[in-house]
């Protein structure tokens, strides 16, 4: 008898992944009208993310309102995009990270109802920095509007993150980066997120954007309720170089993006295929949790776990009923080999 043990099933054969935060790959952006969208659907698609939110940088507003009106005409033409996230124009500016500070704006009626009008529907989430003026009111709006507000890019402490999870807030843009950190003193917003369990954290697994040993500590903070993500902008499954983040110039150098201007980190080049082959093979947690953490959990903090009327079937699980998205790993190295989407096998 062979004392060989076999790889769990999600080793071999998950759930599609489930990307609710990137804006790009192959050299193009989801801001890059319908050809961008197609060449890095395309770029996360072979490497196993069936279904994407398309992030969309912080813009002027019309043009935020134009990339919104492309997404939504593109979710009536494609099964695999879910929608569009916002990564602003409402983010505190001394957490602006990689975005425009010219173009960073308080979240005024207007400008909310000019956002939700332009999506038609297509917006499944937008980023809020919840102390800005009408921050609160924003979020309150968005929620009753059907949009997972999510904390991030922001000044906020403790007591206002509690208040903005109560108003609405059920998503935590991107955990640790362009906010306050814990301390023992003045807690910050993280404690607030990750002791809620209406609030799914978003976590860049990519060892750079959040050192390993901080990663082990967030799984035991929010256990099934971490949520990996991309944050990848056009240079993800390209050459080091020179690339562009909306009008902002970056330099990419061993795979980490960096505004040329100041040296801020500029999203990533990291796959969802990379984040959890580092979750199981670098860091040793259990593949059927890092697996959840790129598919159920990302499914369930949009409310694609369920029928629902984006996608139909479910997301996230290979189960009777649920969506027919399915990829084949190799169980060694957790690279994918073969992707299908909507039961259809992708080339």
């Amino acid at each position: 008898m062979s004392t060989t043990s076999s790889p769990p099933a999600a080793a071999r054969s998950p759930p599609g992944y489930v990307d609710i935060h990137a804006h790009g790959g192959w050299g193009t952006s989801f801001d890059d009208g319908a050809e961008g969208i197609a060449t890095a659907r395309a770029c996360h698609m072979v490497h196993g993310t069936t279904r994407q939110v398309l992030s969309l940088i912080t813009n002027p507003l019309d043009v935020m309102e134009r990339n919104l009106r492309t997404v939504r005409a593109q979710m009536d033409l494609r099964p695999d995009i879910l929608g569009a996230h916002l990564e602003g124009p409402f983010l505190a500016l001394a957490r602006k990270g990689a975005h425009d500070p010219d173009c960073l704006v308080d979240p005024v009626p207007e400008a909310v109802e000019r956002l939700l009008a332009a999506a038609d529907g297509a917006l499944r989430q937008i980023t809020i920095a919840p102390e800005l003026p009408h921050g609160m009111e924003a979020i309150r709006t968005f929620a009753a509007a059907g949009v997972a507000p999510a904390i991030g890019h922001c000044d906020a402490g403790y007591e206002q993150a509690c208040e903005a999870i109560d108003a609405g807030v059920t998503i935590m843009t991107h955990m640790f980066n362009a906010m306050n950190g814990i301390h023992h003193r003045e807690p910050g917003p993280i404690p607030a997120v990750t002791a809620d369990p209406r609030v799914t954290p978003e976590l860049i697994n990519d060892g750079f954007h959040v050192q390993d040993p901080v990663v082990r500590m967030a799984w035991g903070f929010a256990p099934h309720r971490l949520a990996f993500v991309t944050d990848a902008m056009a240079a993800t499954d390209c050459p080091d170089g020179h690339y562009l983040l909306g009008a902002l110039d970056v330099n990419v150098e061993d795979g980490h993006a960096r505004l040329v201007s100041n040296g801020a980190i500029a999203g990533s080049t990291l796959l969802l295929e990379g984040a959890v082959a580092r979750a199981v093979l670098e860091l040793g947690l259990a593949p059927d949790e890092a697996v959840e953490a790129a598919t159920l959990t990302p499914a369930r903090a949009l409310g694609l776990d369920r029928p629902n009327a984006v996608t139909g079937a479910p997301l996230g699980l290979v189960a009777p009923g649920y969506a027919a998205d399915l990829l084949l790993t190799d169980p060694a190295t957790w690279k994918v080999e073969q992707v299908w989407c909507a039961g259809r096998a992708m080339a």
